[in-house]
């Protein structure tokens, strides 16, 4: 009885990662699509929040491909991949003020029917993204930190949405600029979050 209990488990266990696993392999091709997208039309339309987007685009892609890696591997695997995740993440935070602080001297206004339209695009594209990663996001750290890096990017391509509408009213660069800064707090906090997460798991697991 208790062999067969145990064989049930593993079966199932082994059922969740492969479901897992399909689930990552969709979201990380939509990512790398929409990356290419968005960052050739973040140069196009001079967009810092175009460009910041993209490269959570690219974030998240390598988020997704390192989280397929430990999939079948252990939690203390998991935890260190969660805590590559958080470095990226803190990265692109870094990246994007750099960036803000760029646009800012340039003074450039960004084109705003680019921003809108690539904007909604991005919205669409992770809004499946999080549905698909939803039913997941509570299965361990690894699922939940990828969840959690879907629902920012929500957060921020709302943002571009809306940046994209007030710097068409009103030819100012500087609503694109503020949504940059804007994707960079988000970027920190997030990060300091699966930083915290993981450091604590894997010092769980190393006792």
């Amino acid at each position: 009885m208790a062999d067969r209990c145990c064989q049930h488990k593993a079966e199932a266990l082994a059922h969740l990662k492969q479901r897992q696993a399909r689930v990552l392999w969709a979201v990380l091709a939509i990512n790398l699509v929409m990356f290419v997208v968005e960052f050739g039309a973040g140069l196009r339309a001079a967009s810092l929040s175009l460009t910041g987007d993209s490269l959570d685009m690219l974030g998240d892609a390598l988020v997704y491909g390192t989280s397929l890696y430990v999939i079948h591997r252990s939690a203390k695997a998991q935890a260190g991949a969660a805590l590559l995740k958080g470095v990226i993440m803190f990265g692109f935070a870094i990246a994007v003020f750099a960036r803000a602080i760029y646009q800012f001297v340039a003074g450039a206004t960004p084109t705003a029917d680019i921003m809108g339209v690539i904007g909604l695009l991005a919205l669409a594209a992770n809004l499946v993204c999080l549905a698909l990663l939803t039913r997941h996001r509570q299965d361990n750290l690894n699922m939940s930190s990828v969840w959690l890096c879907s629902r920012n990017d929500i957060i921020a391509n709302t943002s571009v949405v809306g940046a994209a509408g007030v710097v068409w009213l009103t030819q100012s660069p500087l609503p694109d600029l503020l949504v940059g800064l804007l994707l960079t707090v988000v970027f920190a906090r997030s990060a300091g979050t699966v930083l915290s997460q993981s450091w604590r798991a894997i010092a769980s697991a190393s006792t």
